[in-house]
């Protein structure tokens, strides 16, 4: 019984040993774009105590910040002390500080516009689809959403000088809408190679919303490996209402859609992207006058995205485009067309 203790004592203390060394009086490491921080970067934790972390359910490093000394403490079966002491790496680690407006308005010199082929509608949208931000458009069929995001696929490959970024594109394609040949069109119609113009849009069809949540996951790799400037899902809501049908699942429904709002804005802040998102509509009946049409997902998506349109036909190949939410830019309307050369005044 005394040899047995012996060993247990032995393995506690080696436990605390492994993630001790946070306790020092170590410098934290440089910072790197948060994204790419992972455990192992806390100062004085090696792979096993990075491990140890995991299993207790801190898979990330806010995930460490964000917990008490004490939750820290009991998980890991370590002192109280070193169990702050690891908080505080992670936190300095993160700087998760405040920052002036000042240093916000220096980031937000960086914010990158890729023009949708309108003058009206770039006009509309404060010059053109912004990067760091979420934009949602939503409307009946026909009404241009995809269409939008197909020109905005090509035009984000564009020189900073013409309405583009220089980057590429991730298309997450949910209802099967995604059509090389209309790519081919919208690049003919501006004088550029289809073949390159293609090459530089990575499309990931989504099966289910599980499937469309694991491709935004997957989205960080291909944007930090080929300069994707651009993420398109269309669309974000066909997968997440037929898997979820019903009052009975309207809870677990909302939940899930809002972390993968969440996860998309993400992506877009921690890698200055553009994400482009088209919606469904629906009718309230309800409404006896005025346009019953709305648009799906609730108020979970309206306070997710940043800017969102409402698109709806008129004569011809014609479209108005209303910005009925944003920050910053008052609402309003922009007309424009849609033909075989893409979208124009």
């Amino acid at each position: 019984m005394i040899i047995m203790a012996f060993k247990k004592k032995k393995t506690t203390e080696e436990e605390m040993q492994e993630l001790q060394g946070a306790a020092e009086a170590v410098e934290p490491a440089e910072k790197k774009n948060p994204e790419d921080l992972t455990m192992e970067d806390l100062p004085g934790i090696g792979p096993k105590g990075a491990q140890k972390l995991k299993e207790a359910g801190y898979s990330e490093l806010i995930s460490v910040a964000a917990a008490s000394p004490g939750e820290i403490s009991a998980a890991c079966g370590i002192s109280t002390a070193t169990a702050e002491k690891i908080i505080q790496s992670a936190r300095s680690m993160l700087d998760m500080g405040f920052k002036t407006a000042a240093d916000l308005q220096e980031r937000r010199k960086e914010v990158g516009k890729i023009t949708t082929g309108s003058k009206s509608l770039d006009a509309l949208l404060g010059g053109g689809i912004e990067t760091q931000a979420i934009t949602e458009a939503f409307g009946q069929f026909g009404s241009g959403k995809s269409q939008i995001g197909f020109q905005a696929a090509v035009n984000v490959q564009l020189p900073k000088g013409e309405g583009g970024l220089n980057g590429r594109c991730i298309f997450i394609d949910t209802e099967s809408t995604f059509r090389p040949e209309r790519i081919t069109q919208l690049a003919e119609a501006k004088g550029l190679d289809p073949k390159k113009i293609l090459k530089n849009i990575f499309i990931a069809k989504a099966y289910n919303s599980d499937h469309q949540i694991v491709l935004a996951e997957k989205a960080k790799e291909l944007i930090k490996e080929h300069n994707v400037k651009l993420i398109v899902v269309d669309s974000l809501m066909s997968h997440f209402r037929s898997d979820y049908s019903g009052r009975g699942e309207l809870a677990p429904r909302q939940q899930k859609l809002n972390r993968h709002m969440h996860a998309l804005q993400k992506l877009a802040d921690t890698y200055n992207v553009a994400i482009y998102v088209t919606n469904q509509a629906m009718a309230r009946p309800d409404m006896m006058f005025g346009d019953p049409t709305t648009h799906v997902g609730g108020n979970i998506v309206a306070h997710a995205s940043t800017f969102r349109l409402y698109l709806r036909k008129s004569k011809a190949n014609t479209r108005i485009a209303r910005l009925i939410d944003s920050p910053n830019l008052p609402e309003g309307e922009a007309v424009f067309t849609l033909t075989e050369k893409g979208i124009s005044d």
